[in-house]
């Protein structure tokens, strides 16, 4: 039987457990005082709209290596895999969703409990190897487990406001919890909170920056404006990405990835 995690998603009760960060900022950090689960359904709901803004909903897009990128992008969530040996500027998220998938009691193919990275070194490798037996176990394995791994980018969640507001100077704190607060208490805020940490992460670490400035859930929160919360969170997404776009390495051309970043974060106002 699995286990259920302990994410809250449940607009009030996540405020409670959010709403005590404040108060425990200091030279101890900040610590969540309880936690709750999240149900199969608020999972699975969550769950299928990540897919779908990563990958259309597809299984071969459960497997992906982007072109110019480093890593590949696995479930739901195109959660980074480095191959053995290599690390880059981005968190790494695939290996701790495996040790969450295993913590819960699902079982893992040996080979990749084993991994002590990537196994394909590059995006050739990893694109002739798609009819593997290895890959389809793969793919098989991240398709079975889609509430599982909406519970896993629930918990980034969860951990991400602690994170920020250490991350920046003590008289902005009330200004990104209330931010936060609002956009949860949106029809739609929850998973836009979900969504975006997962997408592009929580903007406290500094190797995510171009010319010093950070595209993640930190940002956009702090370029929020007056207004309608949820809307404002998605008009703040756009600036945010469109900035981080404007910043890019020449090399990275990732120009051709902001029209689809744009259409994901107008989902976020629906």
């Amino acid at each position: 039987m699995k286990r259920q995690s302990s994410v809250c998603l449940a607009p009030v009760l996540l405020f409670q457990c959010l709403i005590w960060a404040v108060a425990l900022l200091g030279t101890v950090g900040i610590v969540f005082p309880q936690s709750v689960s999240l149900s199969d359904a608020q999972a699975e709901r969550i769950g299928r709209r990540l897919w779908q803004n990563e990958s259309g909903g597809t299984i071969a897009g459960l497997t992906a290596w982007n072109s110019g990128e480093d890593f590949a992008s696995l479930g739901i969530g195109h959660f980074i895999w480095y191959p053995v040996n290599m690390r880059g500027p981005f968190e790494e998220s695939f290996p701790p969703l495996i040790r969450y998938l295993v913590s819960t009691g699902v079982r893992i193919p040996s080979w990749l409990e084993q991994a002590s990275g990537c196994p394909w070194s590059n995006r050739v490798q990893f694109i002739a190897d798609q009819q593997s037996p290895r890959m389809k176990e793969l793919r098989s394995l991240l398709a079975e487990t889609i509430s599982l791994q909406a519970r896993f980018a629930g918990l980034r969640l969860e951990r991400a406001l602690p994170k920020m507001l250490e991350a920046v100077r003590s008289e902005e704190r009330e200004k990104i919890q209330a931010n936060f607060d609002k956009v949860a208490g949106e029809p739609q805020g929850l998973y836009a909170l979900v969504d975006y940490v997962n997408f592009k992460g929580e903007g406290t670490l500094a190797t995510e920056r171009y010319r010093g400035e950070g595209w993640g859930l930190l940002q956009v929160l702090e370029e929020m404006r007056s207004g309608p919360a949820g809307l404002e969170f998605s008009r703040a997404a756009d600036r945010v990405l469109t900035r981080r776009v404007a910043n890019a390495p020449v090399a990275r051309d990732e120009q051709r990835w902001l029209p689809g970043w744009r259409n994901r974060v107008r989902t976020y106002a629906q």
